[in-house]
């Protein structure tokens, strides 16, 4: 969640000042399907607890602009902070929290086929229907709560602002179409991971308030109510918050919570903070969370120096060189207009610093930083360059984006970018060409983590791995909106169908997609099934059978960076066994996290008494994480057959320093559905004294499967 800078603090000097609050009350008593006078008497019960801390209940319904009735219980209103304070102290609520935006990490296109024939339908619970996009909602109430009225243009579902809605669902569940490609590279069929699953889009995000906070948890909570009820199997999330916040202040968690208790599988962002650790968001257990990694496609573009040295970048501008010679070079700190300020800020190439009198004709080299990518192109082609080489700063280090830039350009990683400075200073007249871009397939090694992509340890929660599960998130190919530019810039009036983007908003629906077809093949399966089925199933190694790597380091990656490792879909289907969880090791694990008995009963409905002696260490998770290991700590886990009979053995890799015992050491299968317990017993054998995070792995094999979790300790 976001605070905007600058914008509270003025607010709260005001006496008497409104803002926007979420008031979570749970779980409904009435069930799945709610009558009209069951809604009703949500409602009205929504206004007889506001109009308790307000001059009436008339007032109350004039301050609230969502009452969430059918499968969360709540309600959004426009409140003072005293009445937020005393709410807050109210035995029903649960929480109450400030409704902040969320960041983004909808709708024309080929891959939705069906709507441009059949017209646009209200979302419906009759999924038979012949169509591919059944229909749309919007919510953007919250959002109105902060900037103020809005025109009648926010009243669509279609994705008018950014393409990220129509790039995202598009490669959850998009159509099979051929010929997909951006300015004709990477050309080829483009599908969603359930080509033939019919979606439905929920609107949220809006244009940025203050540069920030698209996504605001009014809405995101009223979209979730919403869909839950629709019958959706999957819920892709491809947004979050900067900040962590506690699972009953956060809608994203709320409204898992509430859809994982009806059996649908809900797949969220990771984020985009990385490299830096302790960044990962949406880390309920009950989530799926995504990293983002690369695939084994490059489009590359070729860097000339004139010492004959070769710079490979990356990049997708439509044009290339307009002859093919070498051009003068220069760095963008040599470029700087004269009233420009000295120093490295400089070599950004940031808006007004250029004099195009020493850019013209040439190719400059901007570091990145500060201003968008394809912003740095467009200031580069307005000061006269006739191409741009894009050099990583140290903290991007070797991840490398395919841009659809504005002008002939390269994105070049950290080390050639400071060759090519290197080479600028030490001759008189430096030259370079790029060259066009190429398409090139099965590049080694692949998939590497992004440097962008957020990572553990999981700050809320630290005995649960996060991320999950890492998937292709850079330069993604899907469908794109016809509304908006590919580079998303203003200035920028080209119009393409199909655009390539790179976030852990696009890795999510690839595995919302697989949980779509594992959702069909296995429709008797848990959420957690689902999941367990992915994250013991994933590969650590890349297609040159190493280990794989950090994109921001070039170091071997970890489970923080990657959670159990890159998703393989096929392995996912057959997993031999998972570690299944119920709703009760859900309450479980709040009660462990000290929630309290009113807190438990809204959240179920009913009361529910918290054992007395749970450990988070043996909450059913498919990783074992031990935060703190002292000399030994012992967790316990069950699995689930979902396959033949059989035997299964346990093999481990244990952590450097640990000792690992598994008891038993093998267990036996007479049927399928069939559960079994075992321990794992992990002591310290180091004598160095404390020591940092030391990973191993845990397989339980019949020969056919292997069924691997990471094993992560803390000494």
């Amino acid at each position: 969640m976001i605070l905007i800078p600058g914008f509270y603090k003025w607010m709260i000097l005001i006496p008497g000042f409104y803002k926007s609050y979420v008031v979570y009350l749970g779980s409904h008593s009435h069930g799945s399907e709610a009558k009209l006078s069951d809604i009703k008497r949500v409602k009205n019960s929504h206004y007889e607890l506001l109009g308790s801390f307000t001059k009436s209940k008339e007032e109350a319904k004039n301050k609230i602009f969502y009452s969430y009735t059918k499968n969360i219980n709540g309600f959004a209103a426009m409140l003072e902070d005293e009445e937020a304070a005393q709410l807050a102290k109210h035995p029903e609520v649960i929480s109450v929290f400030l409704n902040k935006g969320k960041k983004l990490h909808t709708t024309r296109s080929w891959s939705f086929l069906g709507l441009e024939r059949d017209g646009w339908i209200p979302v419906s619970s009759l999924w038979t229907r012949a169509r591919k996009l059944i229909g749309g909602r919007y919510f953007n109430k919250g959002y109105a709560a902060f900037v103020g009225p809005l025109n009648s243009t926010y009243n669509t579902s279609r994705d008018n602002d950014s393409g990220h809605g129509t790039h995202t669902l598009s490669t959850a569940g998009g159509n099979f179409v051929p010929g997909a490609n951006v300015f004709g590279n990477g050309n080829g069929t483009a599908s969603g991971g359930s080509p033939n699953a019919r979606v439905a889009a929920y609107k949220v995000c809006w244009p940025p308030v203050n540069g920030s906070g698209e996504c605001f948890d009014a809405d995101i909570m009223a979209a979730f109510d919403a869909a839950i009820s629709d019958g959706v199997n999957v819920i892709s999330v491809s947004l979050g918050g900067d900040t962590p916040a506690e699972f009953f202040e956060d809608s994203i968690a709320i409204g898992a919570f509430h859809a994982s208790r009806k059996g649908i599988v809900v797949v969220a962002s990771a984020g985009n903070a990385g490299p830096a650790p302790l960044t990962v968001t949406n880390s309920a257990p009950w989530l799926i969370t995504v990293g983002a990694s690369t695939l084994d496609r490059e489009f590359t573009s070729y860097v000339a120096l004139g010492n004959r040295r070769h710079l490979k970048g990356t990049s997708l501008s439509e044009k290339g060189l307009p002859a093919a010679k070498f051009y003068p070079l220069i760095s963008g700190e040599g470029a700087n207009a004269a009233d420009s300020s000295a120093g490295v800020r400089d070599s950004l190439c940031l808006p007004g610093t250029l004099d195009p009198k020493k850019v013209k004709g040439k190719i400059l080299v901007c570091l990145r930083g500060i201003t968008g990518r394809v912003e740095k192109g467009e200031e580069a082609l307005l000061a006269g360059a006739v191409g741009m080489i894009l050099a990583n700063d140290e903290f991007s280090g070797n991840e490398l984006i395919a841009d659809a830039h504005v002008l002939p350009a390269a994105h070049v990683n950290f080390t050639d970018g400071q060759a090519a400075i290197a080479y600028i200073n030490s001759t008189r007249i430096p030259v370079a060409f790029i060259t066009r871009v190429k398409t090139e397939l099965e590049t080694k090694p692949a998939p590497s983590m992004a440097a962008f992509s957020s990572r553990g340890p999981n700050i809320m929660e630290p005995s649960i791995l996060k991320p999950d599960i890492t998937a292709p998130g850079v330069d993604i190919i899907a469908s794109f909106s016809l509304a908006v530019s590919p580079s998303g810039e203003e200035f920028d009036k080209r119009r393409i169908s199909f655009n390539t983007d790179s976030g852990t908003s696009m890795s999510c629906p690839h595995v919302s997609g697989i949980a779509g077809l594992l959702k069909t093949l296995h429709p008797d399966w848990s959420p957690a099934s689902i999941r367990s089925a992915i994250v013991t199933s994933a590969r650590t190694r890349g297609n040159n059978l190493e280990p794989i790597l950090d994109s921001a380091t070039n170091l071997k990656a970890t489970p923080f960076d990657y959670g159990a490792g890159h998703i393989r879909p096929n392995r996912a289907m057959d997993p031999g066994l998972v570690y299944d969880l119920t709703e009760n090791d859900y309450l479980n694990f709040l009660c462990a996290r000290g929630y309290n008995q009113s807190q438990i009963k809204l959240f179920l409905g009913k009361p529910y008494p918290c054992p007395k002696s749970f450990s988070l260490a043996d909450f059913n998770y498919p990783s074992i994480i031990v935060p703190n290991l002292n000399e030994s700590v012992t967790v316990t886990r069950r699995v689930k057959n979902v396959g033949s009979p059989g035997e299964y053995f346990a093999y481990v890799k244990a952590p450097p320093g640990v000792s690992v015992l598994v008891k038993p050491k093998n267990l036996k299968f007479k049927r399928s559905g069939e559960e079994k317990t075992f321990q794992v017993t992990l002591k310290s054998t180091s004598t160095y004294g404390p020591r940092d995070y030391v990973f191993g792995r845990l397989v339980w094999s019949d020969g056919k499967h292997f069924v691997k979790s990471p094993l992560v300790v803390k000494q």
